[in-house]
């Protein structure tokens, strides 16, 4: 059972990733290089979106849940867990509460606007929280866990996965208030900030996912 459950925390990113890629590769007026992925579930087809970040989000639940289980054998961090399960639980939350149009998508609306349409598009924002704070932040307590049990490789994967995050974030959050350089690129730049943190939550995965093996024969 556990190794299932570390088995999603696998299998997440990669379901997720994929299903934008495809998705913004065959909607009609929305362009990959400088909308967000949340767009993809506004308009016609937005089903689709919707879906993934509810699943995205029962996986990383489901991952929490056999970090948990693994936690005492393996040290995993307890805090690094719960912050792995907030992840999980702001996909979902990302799936409830739909955003305000961003960069010029649905076509006809703003490239940014002045405040939230109405307190769903405030509590969109708010879920995502978890995704792009709560993952360089777990990251950040797994490199200091590795690095106390010297496990080097790890922890400097998981610092840098930390960094390029927050960086990632910060360059995003700008190219969606429309900063004239990054604005064309403001998708692109979200992508990247996801893939790097739903990598490394994949690489611990496969990681905590042998180890059980291995101690359980």
């Amino acid at each position: 059972m556990n190794r299932i459950l570390l088995g999603c925390g696998a299998a997440a990113g990669p379901v997720f990733i994929a299903t934008f890629l495809v998705t913004g590769a065959v909607r009609a007026d929305y362009d990959p290089m400088r909308h967000p992925v949340s767009s993809l579930a506004l308009g016609p087809g937005g089903w689709v979106q919707q879906a993934s970040f509810c699943l995205n989000g029962m996986m990383y639940l489901a991952f929490a849940a056999g970090l948990v289980r693994t936690q005492r054998r393996r040290c995993a961090p307890l805090t690094g867990i719960l912050l792995v399960a907030a992840a999980g639980a702001g996909q979902i939350g990302a799936e409830i509460f739909s955003t305000d149009p961003v960069s010029g998508y649905p076509p006809g609306t703003a490239h940014v606007l002045s405040e939230y349409s109405g307190p769903e598009a405030l509590m969109h924002d708010v879920a995502a929280v978890p995704v792009f704070l709560g993952i360089p932040a777990a990251a950040l307590i797994w490199a200091r866990a590795s690095a106390r049990h010297r496990c080097r490789r790890w922890a400097l994967y998981s610092g840098a996965t930390a960094v390029i995050m927050l960086a990632g974030l910060a360059l995003t959050s700008a190219a969606f208030a429309q900063a004239p350089a990054l604005a064309p690129v403001g998708g692109l730049l979200q992508r990247l900030t996801v893939g790097t943190g739903m990598t490394w939550l994949s690489a611990h995965a496969i990681r905590y996912r042998i180890a059980t093996g291995t101690s359980t024969g």
